[in-house]
């Protein structure tokens, strides 16, 4: 493993222009496209396209395509996973469901980061920070959660959300930035 991917599995600052980290994109792509490609008919070859794609799949795990993630090997999506139509990973840290998560059209996860330096971003380099989400979670249609927040089990997320600090466990959060709308009671 080189230098640069080891720097952005660990979290530091990386060249993201590293000769690896290309390769390793353009076979994510490679992937997603093939997924992207296939009829809905075909499960047992999007089971199988998924597990080559993604780094941990659990049982019925499901996402409708298109789909896209820039490495896949970060990704980790539990039992019972559903993603609907237009969802996009960016994984160069961690991504992280539990079992039963639900995902509506067009939910957004980013890891990726820059820094706020303008002369240090101007030199092309990124970090990550991981994105953990709990079971039983729903997240609504267009929301995003940026990098290096985690969404406790039980929560849902409102559609259109931009989630930028952790949600607490059986929480409603929504709007931009998400705030908490209600707790979720037990009965």
């Amino acid at each position: 493993m080189g230098r640069e991917k080891e720097r952005m599995l660990a979290g530091e600052a990386y060249d993201p222009s590293a000769p690896e980290l290309v390769a390793d994109r353009r076979r994510a792509r490679d992937r997603c496209r093939r997924y992207n490609d296939t009829a809905p008919t075909e499960t047992d070859r999007r089971d199988r396209l998924l597990s080559e794609l993604f780094g941990d799949v659990g049982d019925d795990a499901t996402i409708l395509p298109p789909f896209r993630c820039d490495y896949g090997y970060n990704v980790g999506v539990g039992d019972g996973f559903f993603a609907n139509y237009g969802c996009v990973f960016l994984d160069v840290a961690p991504v992280a469901f539990g079992e039963n998560c639900q995902l509506g059209p067009g939910v957004h996860v980013y890891t990726a980061t820059h820094p706020i330096d303008p002369e240090e971003r101007a030199a092309g380099l990124e970090f990550g920070d991981p994105v953990t989400v709990g079971d039983d979670v729903w997240i609504g249609g267009r929301a995003v959660l940026t990098p290096g927040v985690e969404v406790g089990d039980g929560a849902v997320v409102a559609a259109g959300a931009v989630v930028v600090d952790d949600v607490p466990a059986r929480t409603v959060v929504g709007g931009n930035p998400a705030e908490t709308i209600r707790e979720i009671d037990d009965e």
